[in-house]
């Protein structure tokens, strides 16, 4: 006989509910968090054993100066071709693997000039005009490359899915790199500098070479110049509306084409500027020199937050001060050989970390972009 009460409830068995709250629990934050405490601890763990060292082992004050400044330089570097990166990627949202070998070959380009200057005694006689040809030699090489790479093997890839430019753009880094080891050899060339950048100079009390000084105010300039181009100037302002939408800047009249082509050659001149850079202040070229700072590079600009400019440079310095600062810092209090061979894996767990906390970068959104 019906008596309208509601059944009641079947409760699930414990082992039910016991899984219930566990797919319920945070898993990916909690993995975060247990990721983040234990990097902490072994990043605290690390400088604790090398600053305790004893007082003849331990790295001087005037050690970690040098291990600074020695940072700021190469990642001024950094920033420079991170900010190729960051633009390239800003209006085609690719990511041009070859702009490595950009930054390759306008040292290269630069390097025989630099010889000859130095062999007839024109470097050390003139050494402003010198460095002037440089600049000058390396930026017009690495536009060229750039803009081929732009109209041989991307543009025709323009609408094709993501991966395909990918597996392009890695074919064309490895393409330069064994056509310059072709004509030039694989062997490593020493790059000439003018007397006038030899000795050291003091800022604040700061002992720097003059070189390094040099690297960092060309570079500050360069990142200066580039964002107000960017922002004041219409063909920034066309720059940054096909950023924004291809489709929508080409139907108010905007030449997508051209603004993609200039965007290759900005990218170009500054990676030329940052090869003759890297050049004066390491002192030598070779045909794979592009591949180790064009990873570094595009980590910075990941971590700053691709298509940033203000992103790129702040990266860019900040790996390299990581870079420089990291291993000695990290490795030497717990006995690991040879720290300073160790410095891509500080690159390499950057850029791993960055993807995995914030994707976005520092000054992006801190999501990632789904492909």
């Amino acid at each position: 006989m019906a008596t309208g009460a509601e059944p009641a409830p079947v409760k699930a068995p414990l082992s039910a509910r016991g899984l219930r709250w566990i797919e319920e629990l945070p898993i990916r934050r909690i993995v975060l968090v247990a990721l983040g405490v234990l990097i902490a601890a072994g990043v605290g763990y690390g400088s604790w054993k090398t600053l305790t060292l004893p007082a003849g082992q331990r790295y001087s004050a005037d050690a970690w100066r040098d291990f600074v400044v020695l940072g700021v330089e190469f990642g001024a570097v950094l920033a420079l071709i991170a900010l190729g990166y960051s633009l390239v990627y800003g209006i085609l949202r690719m990511i041009n693997f070859a702009h490595g070998e950009v930054f390759m070959a306008g040292a290269f380009g630069s390097y025989f000039f630099a010889r000859a200057y130095q062999e007839s005694g024109f470097m050390d006689r003139h050494p402003i005009p010198t460095l002037a040809i440089l600049f000058g030699v390396g930026m017009v090489v690495s536009i060229v490359v750039a803009v081929l790479l732009e109209r041989i093997a991307y543009r025709p890839l323009r609408n094709a899915p993501r991966l395909v430019p990918l597996i392009t753009a890695i074919g064309a880094s490895l393409f330069l790199q064994n056509t310059f080891r072709g004509f030039f050899g694989p062997q490593t060339r020493g790059y000439s500098k003018p007397h006038l950048l030899d000795g050291q100079v003091k800022i604040l009390g700061i002992t720097i070479d003059k070189v390094a000084l040099i690297v960092i105010i060309v570079s500050a300039l360069s990142v200066i110049v580039l964002q107000l181009f960017v922002s004041r100037t219409k063909t920034g302002k066309s720059m940054r509306a096909a950023a924004e939408d291809k489709e929508i800047a080409s139907l108010m009249g905007i030449n997508v084409d051209r603004v993609i082509v200039l965007t290759f050659v900005m990218g170009g001149i500054l990676a030329g500027i940052a090869g003759v850079l890297y050049a004066l202040a390491f002192g030598q070229v070779s045909s794979i020199m592009g591949f180790a700072p064009g990873i570094a590079a595009f980590t910075a600009a990941v971590l700053g937050g691709i298509g940033s400019i203000a992103g790129a440079a702040m990266g860019g310095l900040l790996l390299g001060v990581l870079q420089s600062i990291g291993p000695p810092l990290l490795l030497t209090g717990v006995n690991v050989p040879s720290p300073f061979q160790l410095q891509p894996v500080i690159t390499f767990s950057v850029l791993v970390l960055v993807l995995i906390f914030r994707p976005g970068g520092i000054l992006g959104t801190g999501e990632s972009e789904k492909v």
